[in-house]
């Protein structure tokens, strides 16, 4: 009995050199870690205890232009409940919890909006980024971790590291819907409220791997949506 093995390399360009993603029996390998919007080169050989054959051509594969993501409860904190296809979560304690998305961004512009199903108005939600070390008890943007805009049904403000500034009018009633661009071409954060801009760009300098990310509780559910082309006016922003 022959031992039959692929091996697969993926070419990252000439700045990264190549890279060995796969080395196993099946023909079908699943490559993770690749960035949107981008163009990588591939190539295949096989090779079995007889030896190993030629390389094939190399072939260009082209990732999405945009992200579609859920939320992922393994990530997220606990006392939250999600939908079948984790697109919509629900608070269920009086504390706010954070719920993480399944991807993390490094590069590229990147755009998502929520609906708010369910609010009740004495409560704030929180919506924006976080690194995947955040603190999952407490509101997004109160530790060094999050980066976020928490709103009320009248006004918003922009938090991270518990400090808060940029007190914006016009706030959110069920229905609204919350749009959070990250553009890490410039490495800046902004904010829209029913499509409008709410304020100016809220956070500069963003630099790593960032998770969309909300923090909510109980009496608020959101919907979350994905795929979504940055709004018209995010270039003049």
């Amino acid at each position: 009995m022959c031992d039959r093995r692929m091996s697969s390399q993926a070419l990252l360009g000439k700045e990264h050199g190549v890279l060995e993603v796969y080395c196993g029996i099946e023909t079908i390998c699943t490559v993770d870690g690749l960035h949107f919007h981008c163009m990588y080169n591939a190539r295949v050989k096989a090779f079995n205890s007889s030896g190993e054959g030629d390389y094939s051509e190399l072939i260009g594969l082209q990732t999405a232009e945009v992200a579609w993501f859920t939320f992922d409860p393994i990530l997220s904190g606990p006392g939250l409940q999600y939908s079948e296809d984790n697109t919509t979560v629900t608070g269920e304690g009086w504390e706010h919890r954070v719920a993480l998305g399944s991807v993390g961004f490094s590069r590229g512009v990147h755009y998502w909006e929520f609906t708010i199903d369910k609010y009740d108005a004495d409560t704030d939600p929180a919506f924006g980024v976080a690194r995947i070390d955040v603190t999952r008890d407490k509101m997004l943007g109160k530790d060094d971790k999050g980066w976020s805009m928490y709103i009320d049904k009248q006004r918003s403000w922009f938090q991270h590291a518990g400090g808060h500034e940029q007190r914006v009018e016009g706030g959110i009633s069920v229905g609204s819907t919350i749009g959070v661009l990250l553009d890490l071409n410039h490495h800046i954060l902004s904010f829209y409220v029913n499509e409008e801009p709410q304020g100016e760009v809220a956070f500069r300098d963003l630099y790593g791997v960032f998770y969309p990310a909300i923090s909510i509780n109980r009496g608020v559910s959101v919907t979350l949506h994905t795929a979504l082309d940055p709004p018209s006016d995010s270039e003049e922003t």
